[in-house]
């Protein structure tokens, strides 16, 4: 019996493997060609959406001031307590007045004294004892006797301390009985009326409400109409204040250069007097926007900070697409540039698509897609 020599049987081995390798190799090709994602696809919508801003606020009383003593004294009296609801001209607190009567009663005497002087003075003018010029000098002393009596009279009313508006008082830094000295500060006044709620607003964000149409009234170039937008205030316990401002805000004049932020203010009735200076919160401003294309938010992926969308061909085939977007809200995407109303994007399997290959696709109605979110959302 004979065996094939060792080269004979290394050759055999070699087409064996070279036949199974072709065969493997074409089985896999084969498969490249037969392999097709199945993906659910959907489309871009125009439809009005209410895009929400959201800035952290501070709460200030349209009109708070200090109230301090202007002459030196003891605190007579104390009419008032912290936190108490004043009119104005209210009697608030009383100095002790006795130096300042007695000042004021001295200058009284003082004037009725030159007065006096004046009478007599003009009857020897008109007998022509006297010149003009000591009769106009005694006129003088009577109009600085008088000056004197205002000024008395002005001094001893400051010992007196009224409430300037309609407000709250906030606390007592002087009690009855203290000495107090002239500049000391007694209390607050707040006027809660109207509550001015200031809130930082980034550069790009001030730009786009400035091209807003109508936004900008020539002759009132501190200010802002926002058409279409309501304007709330969320309170630090979550829950929104029952009033809304006005569509008008007021920009301050320069951007802080550290920040890049720009002061607004938006003004809220405060009937209830719910709001007190100092206080803070969350303002938003919801703005409606006409025939804005909107897509879901799972549908996009980002690379390096941008953000990208499947957008499949009329050959079934995917592409990769950069977009920018003007507003997130729930769910969504608002689109600023890169889409199309028309154009399918892939919404579900985006993790399985790659740029350029071919997918099979479901499509799903847009509408129904955007009606699903909003029912999760719920």
């Amino acid at each position: 019996m004979r065996f094939p020599s060792a080269s004979v049987v290394l050759l055999a081995s070699l087409c064996l493997a070279s036949t199974a390798c072709k065969q493997d190799h074409g089985e896999e090709h084969e498969g490249e060609h037969e392999v097709a994602h199945t993906v659910v696809v959907t489309t871009p919508v125009a439809k009005s959406v209410v895009a929400t801003k959201k800035y952290v606020s501070q709460i200030h009383s349209q009109r708070h001031i200090e109230l301090r003593a202007l002459e030196r004294g003891y605190l007579e009296e104390v009419l008032v307590d912290e936190g108490q609801s004043v009119k104005k001209g209210q009697l608030m607190f009383k100095l002790l007045p006795v130096v300042f009567k007695a000042k004021l009663h001295g200058d009284e005497a003082e004037l009725q004294r030159v007065e006096i002087t004046l009478k007599n003075t003009e009857k020897l003018f008109e007998q022509k004892v006297v010149s003009d010029q000591e009769l106009a000098l005694v006129r003088t002393e009577l109009e600085k006797a008088k000056a004197q009596v205002e000024l008395a009279t002005a001094e001893l009313s400051f010992t007196e301390i009224r409430a300037p508006f309609d407000g709250i008082i906030d606390r007592q830094y002087e009690q009855q009985g203290s000495l107090t000295e002239e500049g000391d500060m007694l209390t607050t006044v707040s006027d809660n009326s109207v509550m001015w709620v200031y809130f930082n607003v980034p550069e790009a964000d001030y730009l786009d409400f400035r091209v807003i149409p109508g936004a900008v009234d020539p002759d009132h170039q501190q200010r802002l109409t926002l058409p279409n937008t309501q304007i709330e205030l969320q309170l630090a316990s979550g829950r929104l204040f029952d009033q809304t401002a006005d569509q008008t805000v007021t920009v301050e004049s320069t951007f802080d250069n550290e920040t890049g932020n720009i002061q607004f203010r938006a003004d809220f009735p405060n009937p209830d007097g719910l709001l007190r200076h100092g206080q803070t919160g969350t303002l938003l401003i919801h703005r409606t926007l006409e025939d804005a294309v909107v897509i879901p938010q799972r549908s996009t992926f980002e690379i390096l900070d941008k953000q990208y969308v499947y957008v499949i061909d009329e050959d079934g085939h995917a592409h990769q697409r950069r977009i920018t977007t003007s507003h997130e809200m729930d769910d969504v995407f608002v689109i600023d540039s890169g889409l199309e109303g028309h154009e399918k994007i892939v919404l579900d399997g985006v993790r399985q698509v790659h740029d350029g290959e071919h997918v099979e696709f479901e499509f799903r109605d847009p509408e129904v897609v955007l009606g699903q979110l909003k029912h999760r959302a719920e």
